[in-house]
């Protein structure tokens, strides 16, 4: 199959299976007794429908882009990383435990650079764990990656209600918030915070790195066949490694911006599914970096209109965890159809195979 048609073929079934899981949530709110074109404008309005609401879409778009990239690269070398939550967790926690520590001791711009690395330091060395879990003791990854969610959830509730507890903080507990002048601001005329650059940024980044790069090639060789890497000389142990490293460092990225440029503390809220969506986010882009800037605005319009659901249409606020979840199996499913479907596989050269040739001295044999 040549490339075009590969990618022609991706863009039609990634848009197909998000087009069919919509009409199977419209089935989901005309079974509870709502008018599913109702809904779908509702959604519409709060996503996308003016300059103020698209802005509320973009700032739930920045963590989900770097929370993709922790599946979606990965996906390269043939692993199923789903511990994007947990990474995102460990983020949050690096970043405010140095944000505390150098508080308004550095400039703000290094001091947000420090914490950006402590994140990224945090997710990547947590993802890095279940990428040399598979290499060296052959766990299952996804597996692995899951079940790190959980501890890294536990770790956060121990933590937060615990030693690093503000004894302000009573109904909701948290951190000490961090110090104004190192959190990240706003872009000049915005509610939009520059973490949505760093989202975008990353992506570019890892685009290059997987696509453009001899590192790119020779993960996307290891993930191929990985017996053909180890005879070819590949490390495949160290490729696993590093980008089981960058992976998490960027989900580890999302953290740092969630605590820096939202919440300002660490707190029950960085467990709120930005990770999970992540995984949505890079199966519906096939795993391509700058596919996955787009899924993550159409994924960000989804959480972004959850609220105006309950309020107009009495629907519960996790109307919008169905919605995700709905087209999260359609997309699995349309990997199913891949390279499958008449339309876009190559045409053949020949319609009937050449006769073989006749030996010397031997008339050919004609075919009637």
């Amino acid at each position: 199959m040549s490339s075009w048609r590969r990618s022609f073929e991706s863009i039609c079934l990634s848009f197909g299976a998000i087009l069919l899981g919509l009409l199977l949530f419209g089935l989901f709110c005309a079974a509870v007794g709502q008018n599913p074109f109702a809904v779908y404008g509702s959604v519409w309005k709060s996503a996308f429908g003016s300059w103020q609401t698209f802005q509320n879409t973009l700032i739930r778009a920045a963590p989900l882009m770097l929370t993709s990239l922790c599946t979606a690269l990965p996906a390269r070398l043939g692993l199923v990383i789903i511990g994007n939550e947990g990474a995102l967790v460990l983020g949050g926690l690096g970043t405010i435990s140095v944000g505390l520590v150098i508080g308004t001791a550095l400039p703000p711009v290094l001091a947000q650079i420090v914490m950006a690395l402590a994140g990224m330091v945090a997710g990547g060395l947590w993802i890095m764990a279940a990428g040399a879990l598979k290499h060296y003791r052959a766990v299952n990854e996804t597996i692995s990656s899951l079940l790190l969610n959980y501890v890294a959830i536990a770790l956060l509730n121990h933590l937060v209600g615990g030693p690093m507890r503000d004894p302000s903080s009573l109904n909701k507990p948290s951190t000490f918030p961090l110090p104004e002048a190192i959190m990240l601001g706003n872009m000049p005329g915005t509610r939009v915070h520059w973490g949505l650059l760093y989202g975008i940024v990353a992506c570019a980044i890892a685009y290059v790195l997987i696509q453009r790069t001899t590192f790119g090639f020779a993960a996307r060789t290891a993930g191929g066949n990985i017996r053909a890497a180890r005879i070819a000389g590949l490390p495949v142990g160290k490729l696993t490694l590093i980008v089981c490293f960058l992976a998490g460092s960027c989900a580890g990225l999302a953290g740092m911006i969630e605590v820096a440029a939202v919440q300002g503390s660490a707190n029950e809220s960085l467990n709120v599914g930005y990770g999970y969506g992540g995984i949505l986010v890079a199966f519906a882009a096939r795993h391509n970096p700058l596919a996955a800037i787009l899924m993550s605005l159409l994924v960000g319009g989804i959480l972004a209109s959850g609220g105006i659901l309950q309020r107009a249409h009495n629907l519960p606020d996790a109307t919008v965890l169905v919605f995700e979840g709905i087209v999260f199996l359609v997309v699995l499913f349309s990997d199913s159809l891949y390279g499958k479907i008449p339309f876009f596989k190559e045409k053949p050269l020949w319609v009937n195979p050449p006769a073989p040739p006749s030996s010397p001295g031997q008339e050919p044999v004609v075919m009637s």
